[in-house]
């Protein structure tokens, strides 16, 4: 069995598990094969192995999903496993306060990823979902991680062209790069209709021994929404994480 130029058995299986997406979770063996660039032959052998390892299931419609194996060990990721054990009981009560979505994010390169959120059955609905990612410039969470990213960070977001969701999403370098010093200064972000015209979020960071670590925000229905009210409770939610995950600047402060 001759291998194919220029393309190890590990890039194969990475393209094949990278065909699937939010918007495309199931897909034929041709689908797959077309999406991952390979042979159908190539294709079969690696879907095979995939579904007897439990990465990969079929369903009786002859189309290949994302199987639980793969949950499995992704929840095993310790930046999000921690955290995420962490946060809950502290998402819980920003949640049962306002009834609205609360979402925990991280920064992974260029992107948020979010790791966990609550959703509100009246709240506002949201693009974002667990294991999910999302451009940092336009969300609450994305504004504070990217403003405490570092300095190299924030220039490769700066230089790069910025997606624009709405008409009030922040597409300006310079505007920007003021947005995210107000946020250093206050201590929390306001993404206001910057990702969808009926939706306003409120973020602030999460800190450890090495610095801002993850963002939490409350994502609400804009025409409700008191961003001054709101910042409060997403600090002190921010604050007590903090204090969670060992940062001894909040050491002894209150919650609220």
């Amino acid at each position: 069995m001759r291998a194919e130029p220029g393309r190890s058995v590990t890039s194969k299986v990475l393209a094949l598990l990278g065909a699937f997406s939010p918007a495309v979770p199931a897909l034929t063996l041709s689908e797959l094969a077309r999406r991952a660039g390979l042979p159908l032959p190539t294709a079969h052998r690696r879907v095979a192995e995939l579904v007897a390892w439990g990465a990969l299931e079929r369903g009786d419609d002859g189309r290949y999903r994302i199987g639980l194996r793969l949950w499995e060990v992704g929840s095993l990721a310790p930046r999000g496993l921690g955290l995420r054990e962490l946060a809950l009981p502290v998402m819980e009560d920003l949640y049962e306060v306002t009834h609205e979505n609360v979402q925990l994010a991280v920064r992974q390169d260029l992107e948020v990823v979010f790791i966990e959120r609550l959703a509100g059955r009246d709240a506002v609905p949201v693009l974002t979902r667990v294991g999910g990612r999302f451009a940092l410039h336009a969300t609450g969470v994305g504004l504070v991680l990217l403003a405490h990213a570092p300095a190299e960070v924030q220039e490769q977001v700066l230089a790069a062209p910025l997606e624009r969701y709405t008409e009030l999403t922040v597409t300006e370098p310079g505007r920007l790069r003021r947005c995210l010093a107000d946020v250093r200064r206050t201590g929390y972000a306001v993404s206001d209709r910057q990702v969808t015209m009926d939706a306003l979020s409120v973020a602030a960071p999460i800190s450890g021994p090495q610095g801002v670590a993850a963002a939490i925000s409350l994502v609400v229905a804009y025409d409700r929404a008191d961003p001054v009210a709101l910042a409060p409770l997403v600090q002190a939610a921010g604050r007590a994480l903090s204090r969670a995950l060992g940062d001894s600047r909040h050491a002894g402060r209150p919650a609220t």
